[in-house]
């Protein structure tokens, strides 16, 4: 906290989960939409979150609209219990990779020495995120944000070593970063 004549720190740790409409109107790629946004118009909209801001949140996933079809469906997916265990699992795995270090606990709060050491990758997958970080123009802070992710990916499915799968996931969590996403 910054005011006039001091700063204090307080110790924090939080995970900020945050939603926004994909456009003004709220339809962006809605076929059924009543009201068309323009790209113009969207350039503006989205002009007002700030880049950096957007470049340290992790995952950014755009949710379409669930036709009636599925809403209405007596399928179940996933239960939550079913889920529940899976990331017990993954956590209980990043407690064990950083029983030794005092201020890293789980794979969000890595920093570029442990990123190195347990975000390998072999050379299909560097060249995958290769390609990925020239095409979309994605950051340094994007480049690490995925290899975290990607480890979390592959700490879900109980596997140690991150494969392309991996870092083709985490790379569609970064859909807001891609130049040219309007169309």
């Amino acid at each position: 906290i910054s005011r006039a004549k001091f700063t204090v720190t307080y110790p924090s740790s939080f995970m900020l989960v945050a939603s926004m409409n994909p456009s003004p109107s709220g339809y962006f790629n809605d076929p059924d939409a009543p009201v068309a946004t323009s790209p113009a118009e969207m350039q503006r909209y989205l002009g007002k979150i700030s880049g950096p801001l957007l470049d340290r949140i992790d995952i950014h996933i755009e949710v379409t609209p669930v036709p009636f079809d599925k809403l209405s469906n007596s399928v179940n997916g996933e239960s939550s219990v079913e889920i529940r265990k899976r990331v017990t699992q993954a956590r209980a795995i990043q407690t064990e990779r950083f029983k030794d270090s005092e201020s890293v606990h789980y794979n969000a709060q890595m920093h570029t020495k442990y990123i190195r050491n347990h975000c390998t990758l072999d050379d299909a997958s560097k060249q995958l995120l290769k390609a990925a970080m020239e095409r979309l123009n994605l950051s340094a802070r994007a480049y690490d944000r995925i290899l975290k992710v990607a480890r979390t990916i592959a700490d879900l499915e109980g596997v140690e070593a991150i494969n392309g799968t991996h870092i083709s996931e985490a790379i569609q969590y970064r859909s807001l970063d891609r130049e040219g996403w309007l169309g």
